[in-house]
């Protein structure tokens, strides 16, 4: 029986001469997959070599005149310096002037006195108490200007220079007197020698006044200077012991004598510690 062309064995009927052999042609593709695997893998292997030896080449010849280049070696950091050190300067800075020097030493003690540098002020103030000043002195001839037995001891102690002050408050007045000496020695004999008295100054506001009557007097000594005060009342009214007025002016005007001879030292002393600094 016989079913014609396109059966469904295909083209050319159906006998056993048209079945294909498919053994054959397993085998057939198998060994065509083998060539294509290893043409592949050689392919790829010259594909490695090729790009490892460009980069091998360019690692070679990248210096100049293509010769190798060394691996560039860790950067090399200075030295951390040690901490600084403190220095101390050789120059050891003298000690200041001291003021007692300059009131003590006559050969320091050379700055002009005067009563106007020796007074300057217009008035003496102590503890809120003002006294106006009514006139000052200045002379050479110490014992011209004292009263009973302390001409005699200035005289024999050498002193050089007598300078008063006349302050006056509430009807009382007081002089002041500052008298320089050679020596320390000298100022503190007269000190221990003392007879009343210094003469009272008058002028300016001030009438004469402790001329025979009685009147509070005082003396002292620092350095080479002696200091003395006579205080009384501008009226005539004899000071008693148990009178007050006459007793805190004169206070205040020993308190007075001893800061202006203090700061003559001190201004001294100023001055040579700023000559000290510019040398």
């Amino acid at each position: 029986m016989s079913f014609g062309e396109g059966g469904p064995f295909g083209p050319g009927g159906s006998g056993p001469s048209s079945t294909p052999d498919w053994a054959a042609l397993a085998e057939q593709s198998e060994a065509r997959g083998k060539r294509k695997r290893w043409l592949l893998i050689g392919g790829g292997a010259l594909a490695t070599l090729v790009v490892a030896g460009v980069v091998a080449t360019a690692v070679i010849t990248s210096n100049d005149g293509g010769k190798p280049s060394a691996l560039p070696s860790p950067q090399e950091l200075p030295d951390e310096p040690d901490d600084p050190k403190p220095t101390f300067s050789d120059v050891t800075v003298p000690p200041p002037p001291d003021p007692m020097d300059y009131i003590t030493d006559a050969k320091k003690d050379t700055a002009p006195l005067t009563a106007d540098s020796l007074f300057p002020d217009k008035q003496l103030t102590a503890d809120g108490r003002a006294y106006p000043k009514a006139t000052t002195s200045s002379t050479g001839s110490c014992a011209s200007v004292t009263q009973g037995g302390l001409g005699a001891v200035l005289t024999k102690h050498g002193c050089e220079k007598l300078l008063r002050a006349t302050f006056s408050r509430d009807g009382v007045a007081v002089t002041v007197g500052v008298a320089r000496f050679d020596t320390k020695a000298a100022a503190a004999a007269v000190k221990e020698e003392y007879k009343p008295n210094l003469a009272a100054l008058a002028g300016g506001k001030v009438a004469p006044f402790c001329q025979g009557t009685d009147c509070r007097t005082s003396a002292n000594a620092t350095g080479r200077y002696a200091y003395f005060t006579i205080a009384g009342y501008l009226n005539g009214k004899a000071v008693t012991t148990s009178e007050t007025k006459a007793l805190q002016a004169g206070r205040d005007g020993a308190a007075y004598a001893w800061n202006r001879i203090m700061q003559r030292g001190r201004d001294q002393a100023d001055a040579a510690a700023k000559k000290q600094l510019k040398n």
